[in-house]
């Protein structure tokens, strides 16, 4: 049997029977064999099976297995995890049995199979207009939201889980609070008790509902009304199928939403959303195109020996790779031959991932190696990444890797290179055998079954590991099968054959994500010029910090040898020869192991996993004076660390917008810099005029002389009884009936008679009367 594939026997029909054991068998049906790739999507492993079963609507059943000498509980095939779950398990096995079963339509939402995933139960059925009946999609987002408890990977996780099961309940929400840490929204409705909160758990590790209304008092908004069909929403809807089909016309996308989900869109709310599907579609393409080979020669050309390579396709895809000459000098010259294999999801940049290299110093701190950028995690991208990271590296040595062994790293690790080894992530591993623990066991009994995994993990001896496993075994048996299907040689240091030197994961993701900013979206450049500053300073800051170190290894190995130290001073060394020269003890405590001065061994084999003397061999230098730091591998001197960082990444100035964009247009459009993607402003826009040279602004007038260019307040022609009136305008109407009026009968037009004859209405008020005060006498009289 090929690599990667199975053979698989179909079971269509029959019945399942259970003995006294709890063990299932099934008879009867019709059975059909088809062969399964590991590499297979879910969306194939099922077209394969309708064609199999002549054109079988495998949207009405499900598919079940039972895992290797476990036939008491079938596990449900959902998804491509699942798929290539099954098809890794039965690796060993000649064949395996898939049974096809038929969906129960009148199970509700919330069943879930065996495997713990929820099935997908029949949505509503609307009539659209033409008379035909379609099932909506968004039936299945009714229960995107549980209850409470549900964990989100982040607020913004949560968002759209809420987003889309509004959509599915037909109600609107407003939000009371929003940020990183919290998010409480309530429904819109008249008199509607519904409200939900959600916010960070106690770790400040999962974004998790805190509380939650059971149920809406208002009525389901119709579909017509639904402002929920957002316009970035629908471009997240649309944007796979506009990568297919680039004509794809918004009057054929309104439809098409109406159809799926029942939503009734306009024709410019979907041309406004296919218009932003297009922008995040194609602008990253564009500037694959345009601005990542000149940054490539940029990156090349300011650190000379470093590798940056691209490479297009034609359906809007793009891979490009880089590894700075001083991460693979540090890596070369400095670090352990290990390597970690992680993906990394830039935030907020969720339409590209990062698929990343990287080692450990002396002091156990990530060092990245190299990284690519491309559209997604899958098999192929993993290959070419892998390709590129061999070219780069100009050493011999065996390397060890390190990964979750997903999207077909297992095969493509030993295919690029063969002379490595390959182990599991124990995060990793960890976190997939807490799944796998049964819900019914009390806290206390999941946290000790997690304790001896991991006493497993870090068991030297086969001896200890299987001590270990017969204790898990005791509490379960379907979990120590579960951890032999896992092969114990990629996970266990009593049977893993590369060296870890003691490291058994690495937190890349979580540095990079913190380099990151939260709020803004970057373009490629900017995310790979935002990793190279980060990599810049942390290279500077270390490298300046070693040279305080006095030690021959670094603080943090120094402080593990002290640790044994302090557990050797208990044993009890005696030498193996009888004339007590040889370079062979026995050392006695607990127990007794034998330590080998020549090949730098312990029967407890401690040293050799870790590559630091262990507390035996500690003893043995104690008794025969020998210096310690002489037994340890040069990883974790301090001269190899300052080789780690021997080597700068150097600026690369205007890495963003080159000058030959500004300065030489006539080399053509592949020459400009693509446009940053920016987010708008808050607040409305301020309007602009079209010509600030021709905007005229509204002059100052005094309405005291009715002079230009300064007002009452500031006027400098004096006026004789000012004091005496506190208003001249008061006195003026009281003299004069109306100082209008009296200056239309002495001429017909106002402006020339104010002009000529009376410079100022107060200079002929003070002519008319030359004191004001007897004319306000007069008027009180």
């Amino acid at each position: 049997m090929g690599k990667g594939q199975i053979v698989a026997v179909l079971q269509l029909g029959g019945e399942f029977t259970t003995d006294a054991d709890g063990n299932m068998s099934h008879s009867g049906g019709e059975a059909h064999a088809m062969l399964v790739k590991s590499d297979w999507t879910f969306s194939a492993f099922k077209q394969e099976i309708s064609s199999t079963l002549n054109n079988l609507k495998v949207d009405q059943f499900s598919f079940k297995y039972f895992l290797p000498r476990n036939n008491r509980t079938l596990i449900s095939i959902s998804n491509d995890k699942d798929l290539h779950r099954m098809v890794e398990f039965h690796a060993e096995s000649e064949t395996t049995y898939i049974y096809v079963i038929k969906k129960v339509d009148s199970r509700p939402l919330n069943v879930v199979a065996d495997s713990g995933t929820p099935i997908d139960a029949t949505a509503d059925v609307p009539t659209t207009p033409d008379g035909s009946k379609r099932q909506k999609v968004c039936a299945a987002w009714k229960d995107v939201i549980t209850g409470v408890g549900q964990v989100f990977e982040g607020p913004k996780d949560f968002r759209d889980a809420l987003h889309k099961y509004a959509i599915a309940h037909k109600f609107h929400y407003r939000f009371i609070k929003n940020d990183a840490s919290r998010v409480t929204a309530e429904c819109t409705g008249e008199d509607c008790p519904w409200r939900i909160h959600a916010s960070k758990s106690t770790a400040k590790k999962d974004f998790m509902v805190k509380k939650i209304s059971e149920s809406h008092t208002c009525e389901s908004e119709t579909v017509k009304s639904h402002r929920l069909a957002s316009q970035r929403w629908v471009a997240s809807v649309i944007k796979e199928k506009l990568r297919d089909s680039p004509n794809y016309r918004p009057r054929d996308i309104a439809n098409d939403l109406q159809q799926e989900y029942g939503l009734c869109l306009n024709y410019s709310q979907a041309w406004r959303g296919r218009t932003i599907a297009q922008r995040e579609l194609y602008s990253s393409h564009e500037e694959a195109c345009i601005q990542l080979p000149l940054f490539c020669e940029r990156i090349k050309d300011t650190n000379p020996g470093s590798v940056a390579t691209v490479v297009t396709m034609e359906d809007s895809k793009f891979c490009f790779f880089v590894a700075f000459s001083a991460s693979l000098h540090g890596f070369e010259h400095g670090c352990r031959p290990l390597l970690f294999l992680d993906v990394v999801s830039p935030k907020p940049n969720k339409q590209w991932k990062l698929l990343t290299a990287s080692s450990v110093d002396g002091e156990g701190d990530v060092f990245p190696v190299a990284f690519t950028v491309v559209d997604a995690e899958n098999h192929e991208n993993w290959h070419w990444f892998l390709e590129q990271l061999k070219s780069s590296l100009s050493t011999s040595r065996a390397i060890t890797f390190i990964s979750n062994g997903e999207d077909g790293l297992w095969d493509e690790v030993p295919l690029v290179f063969p002379d490595s080894h390959h182990g599991y992530c124990v995060d990793f591993l960890i976190e997939e055998f807490k799944m796998q623990l049964e819900d019914a066991w009390t806290e206390e009994v999941r946290d000790s079954m997690v304790d001896l995994l991991k006493k497993a993990i870090y068991s030297c001896t086969v001896d200890e590991f299987n001590q270990y496993m017969e204790q898990i075994k005791g509490e379960s048996e379907k979990l120590a099968e579960w951890l032999l299907e896992t092969k114990p040689e990629r996970w266990s240091d009593a049977h893993f054959k590369g060296s870890r030197y003691g490291q058994y994961s690495c937190s890349i993701s979580n540095t990079i994500v913190d380099w990151m900013p939260s709020r803004y979206e970057l373009s490629v450049v900017q995310l790979v010029d935002t990793i190279r500053c980060k990599l810049m300073e942390t290279m500077y800051t270390r490298r300046e910090s070693s040279n305080e170190w006095a030690g021959v290894v670094t603080p943090a190995a120094n402080q593990k040898l002290q640790e044994e130290l302090s557990k050797a001073q208990s044993l009890d060394v005696m030498p193996t020869e009888s004339d007590g020269e040889g370079n062979s003890f026995k050392v006695s405590g607990d127990s007794v192991n034998v330590v080998n001065m020549d090949t730098y061994d312990c029967t407890c084999r401690k040293w050799h996993v870790s590559g630091l003397p262990c507390m035996h061999a500690m003893a043995v230098f104690e008794r025969t004076g020998q210096y310690a730091y002489d037994y340890c591998v040069k990883y974790f001197t301090t001269e190899s660390y300052r080789l780690t960082y021997a080597m700068s990444i150097n600026p690369i100035p205007d890495a963003v917008l080159p000058p030959t964009a500004l300065t030489d247009p006539s080399q053509g459009p592949a020459t400009y810099a693509f446009p940053l993607r920016t987010r708008r402003r808050v607040g409305r826009p301020k309007e602009k005029p079209a010509d600030p040279r021709i905007t005229v602004k509204r002059g100052v007038r005094c309405s005291r002389c009715k002079g230009y260019g300064h007002n009452k307040a500031t006027c400098k022609i004096p006026i004789s009884g000012e004091l005496a009136l506190p208003s001249a305008e008061l006195a003026l109407p009281e003299a004069l009936p109306s100082a209008e009026l009296a200056l239309t009968e002495a001429s017909p037009s106002p402006e020339p008679a104010l002009t000529e004859a009376l410079p100022s209405p107060e200079i002929a008020l003070t002519e008319a009367l030359p004191s004001p005060e007897p004319a306000l006498s007069d008027v009180h009289n």
